[in-house]
């Protein structure tokens, strides 16, 4: 019965975490969700919402309604 409250929690632990991965694609992956590739990081103001490559992010500019 102890292990019980251990694997409820890790199975919590291991959900919140699949929640902040980011997604890996194409230049036109990136494009067709809104974005535009950036080297290095992405410029102030415009969030990261993906990978073009393994040296270039997918940055988008934030929308608040």
């Amino acid at each position: 019965m102890r292990v019980l409250p251990l694997l409820c929690a890790f199975l919590l632990i291991l959900h919140g975490a699949a929640g902040f991965s980011i997604s890996r694609g194409t230049p036109e992956d990136c494009q067709s969700r809104g974005g535009f590739c950036s080297s290095g990081s992405c410029p102030l103001g415009i969030t990261r919402i993906g990978l073009c490559s393994l040296k270039e992010f997918c940055c988008r500019i934030r929308w608040y309604p």
